[in-house]
């Protein structure tokens, strides 16, 4: 493969562009801005001091709030005590042995901060916040990037920048996620392996973004030799259909939380095949830990999954009608509790952005109408209304919001109550009916409409894989995992419970991979190492959860249910 250089942006401009936050002056603004903030460039530790690094012992000093602050040595008074000055201004008296050195001025805003002089927590910490302050939101700490979420669109992500890192090698240009995934395409071509990309971090840290940039990268690159003997029966290019597919899994999986406007509800292992002439030969997409319980309950501050609302404001008049949809979010249950819009960003717009990717991707129009059938049987569902009878029996308050959802679904209203209201169970070799409550009820239907939308994405993620699906010419592959991301609720389903034990596992399992065997490798070397502990610490939480003997909080489930 020829790593030689290629007309396009020259890596001088696109160095200087990162650096700035900012596109080529000719790119368009950022459609969508989450934030004020404006390009800049932070000054250095020394120049906010105003003193000479070589004059003074710099330390890191823990603090409550901002977590470290530098300061210099005034003077050592015994016993490991010394008299620190602050950037703040004050003078505190601290145990020298719970301070960090504090790095050289030639380590400000190093590209990677395997380089610094002193690699400890605050150097870490200080060096992602001056680079983040400058609009660098990328910094690689050996072998790994460190992405940091601006919450803005920084316009360092179009072809230029896809052309500036095509073939180069990483120190040739700054950090950037196109890097890593030009080195695993370039890895699998050279060893004929197949390649992974572990995405990974809390919710809102980017993952779902810094996903769809790597394959964006990896279409733009292995697209270029392509024919218009590869289009599908659709007219598009697989590369094209691989694109497409992400706002159809957003719109379905995505949703606004309080930390991230689009978020996703659901883990996914994307694997992007390849033939030997590097050439995209098909892709498929895994799931896993999809959030159902968002489909019939969400907090005040978040939304329901976005199809719901783009559906609902962008779909034609006649769709809605066939489908018996009179109101908008706020007229139905399951959408009406929750915030009912997104700031900037235009639910009908978005919906004609679906409806286009499921045409490119293949959907023909009665497929997307079966898919809009089961969104308004679901509307339909949480708005059927029930009361208990004075044996504390459930029944239909009023038939309205039924008859609808059965008509949709075309099914008899009375076997549909039969079912939800008084279902027939069997008891050894007989059948018998079971009255239900009230409460009983309405969590029945809240269990349907979710595993209704879990099987409609299901079937979503199947057809996807079948346009993408090429029977021949596969070679090698490269996989990206954006696992759900680690956070704590309000009220947290079972569902966060498994995605937060999920992360912690893929944390232990990553770091025993990455550096617990590799340091048992230096002791059997015999190679001159202080062990380091990677962070065990919640290994008696995972025990709690997962073990078997003594009995575990999933086992016990597993004998409850």
């Amino acid at each position: 493969m020829n790593r030689s250089s290629r007309q396009g942006a020259t890596v001088a401009s696109i160095r200087k562009a990162i650096q700035q936050g900012l596109d080529r002056p000719e790119s368009p603004a950022p459609s969508v801005s989450l934030s004020s903030r404006t390009a800049n460039t932070a000054p250095d530790l020394f120049e906010q001091a105003n003193v000479n690094f070589t004059e003074k012992k710099w330390l890191w000093v823990p603090h409550e709030k901002e977590g470290y602050i530098a300061g210099y040595v005034v003077s050592e008074d015994g016993n490991d005590m010394v008299t620190v000055h602050l950037m703040t201004g004050r003078d505190v008296a601290v145990n020298i042995n719970v301070t960090e050195r504090v790095n050289p001025p030639k380590f400000e805003k190093v590209e990677d901060m395997a380089d610094l002089g002193y690699l400890n927590e605050a150097s870490v910490m200080h060096n992602l916040k001056q680079r983040y302050a400058s609009n660098m939101i990328y910094t690689y700490s050996g072998l790994f990037l460190v992405a940091v979420n601006p919450y803005y669109n920084l316009q360092i992500y179009g072809s230029d920048y896809v052309a500036a890192y095509k073939n180069k090698k990483r120190t040739e240009v700054p950090p950037h996620i196109f890097s890593i995934a030009d080195a695993a395409f370039h890895d699998m071509l050279h060893s004929k392996e197949n390649q992974s990309i572990l995405i990974t971090g809390e919710s809102g840290a980017g993952k779902t973004e810094n996903t769809k940039k790597v394959i964006q990268f990896l279409t733009a690159i292995a697209g270029d030799h392509k024919t218009a003997a590869a289009l599908t029966a659709t007219g598009c290019s697989l590369e094209q259909q691989i694109l497409s597919a992400n706002p159809i899994l957003e719109s379905f999986g995505n949703a606004q939380t309080i930390r991230n406007n689009n978020s996703s509800r659901f883990g996914k292992f994307i694997r992007i095949e390849f033939n030997f002439a590097g050439q995209i030969a098909g892709a498929n997409i895994e799931w896993y830990l999809f959030e159902k319980p968002r489909v019939t309950n969400q907090s005040k501050q978040e939304r329901n999954y976005h199809v719901f609302y783009q559906f609902m404001k962008g779909a034609d008049k006649s769709v809605k009608d066939r489908l018996l949809i009179d109101k908008g979010p706020e007229g139905y249950t399951f959408t009406r509790k929750c915030r009912q819009t997104i700031q900037g960003v235009d639910d009908r717009a978005e919906f004609d952005t679906l409806v286009a990717a499921m045409a490119t991707t293949g959907f023909k129009t009665e497929e997307q109408n079966d898919l809009f059938r089961v969104l308004a049987a679901i509307l339909h569902m949480g708005n059927m209304q029930f009361q208990a009878t004075r044996n504390d029996e459930a029944v239909l308050r009023e038939q309205v919001a039924a008859e609808k959802l059965c008509h949709v679904l075309g099914i008899q209203l009375s076997d549909f109550t039969r079912a939800v209201l008084r279902p027939s169970i069997k008891a050894g070799r007989d059948w018998v009916t079971q009255s239900r409550t009230l409460q009983q009820v309405l969590l029945s239907v809240e269990a349907l409409a979710r595993s209704m939308y879990e099987r409609m994405f299901g079937a979503l993620v199947s057809r996807i894989n079948s346009a993408m699906s090429r029977p021949d010419g596969k070679s090698t592959f490269i996989g990206v995992l954006d696992i759900a991301g680690f956070e704590i609720l309000e009220v947290n389903s079972f569902e966060q419970l498994c995605i937060n034990y999920t992360n912690e596992r893929l944390q232990q399992f990553f770091n025993r991979t990455m550096f617990v065997l590799e340091q048992e490798e230096y002791t059997r070397e015999g190679i001159e190492w202080n062990f380091i502990d990677f962070g065990m610490d919640l290994q008696p939480t995972i025990d709690l959860i997962d073990r078997t003997k003594p009995i575990g909080v999933m086992s016990c489930l597993d004998e409850e249910c």
